[in-house]
């Protein structure tokens, strides 16, 4: 992880997480240098207050930073959201936990099957021409759709042996276009790339011989 200290805050980059969205170069193009020799992460190059937005926009949750003003860091959302994207990873928001360990409030991870950095999403979608719909139908396979009580919270997340990514914690599930496809307090999301029920977990990992951590 690369970190730069700022005046007003830390600014931490982590390259392996991160999927190229480019809202940082095209939304911070003083803060982010792209294609440069040397340093290219400059967080005093434009209002604290701004960076932060931009920060907050990134998917993958490559870019973090910790405030050194005073103000708070971030903050979880006060909805959970997980978003199936169109032939590309989950994006996930909330307090996210992975295996045990607390990895910030935003991640993209792997549907694919071919990440080399599993969970988290590398881009080899793009590679293998993945192609899965990012409009799963509303109350697919009969899933609630009505409002809980609590929509924020812990999202615990266990990528299991050579299967699917258990998730534990109230989440809203959203298409790609930011339809409510469901609301479920856990879910085994398929990241072998072969479900049937995408993005739920049918099974076919055991038959199609994917192997993950």
């Amino acid at each position: 992880m690369e970190i730069v200290q700022g005046d007003k805050l830390e600014l931490r980059f982590e390259a392996q997480r991160c999927i190229h969205a480019r809202f940082c170069v095209t939304g911070a193009p003083k803060v982010f240098l792209a294609n440069v020799q040397g340093p290219w992460l400059h967080p005093d190059a434009m209002p604290v207050e701004r960076l932060v937005d931009i920060a907050h926009a990134c998917p993958s949750g490559a870019i973090q930073y910790r405030r050194k003003d005073g103000e708070d860091d971030e903050a979880p959302p006060p909805v959970n959201l997980l978003s199936v994207r169109e032939a590309g990873p989950y994006g996930i928001r909330g307090e996210l936990v992975l295996r045990g360990q607390a990895i910030g409030t935003r991640a993209t991870l792997c549907r694919c099957g071919a990440s080399k950095n599993k969970p988290f999403c590398d881009g080899s979608h793009h590679d293998i021409h993945f192609d899965a719909t990012g409009e799963p139908e509303t109350g697919l396979l009969g899933l609630p759709t009505d409002m809980p009580a609590t929509r924020d919270g812990r999202i615990d997340i266990e990528p299991e042996p050579n299967g699917p990514l258990q998730l534990r914690g109230q989440i809203e599930v959203l298409s790609g276009t930011g339809r409510m496809v469901c609301r479920v307090a856990q879910a085994r999301l398929c990241r072998c790339g072969g479900s049937q029920t995408k993005p739920f977990c049918d099974g076919t990992h055991a038959r199609n011989g994917f192997s993950a951590d």
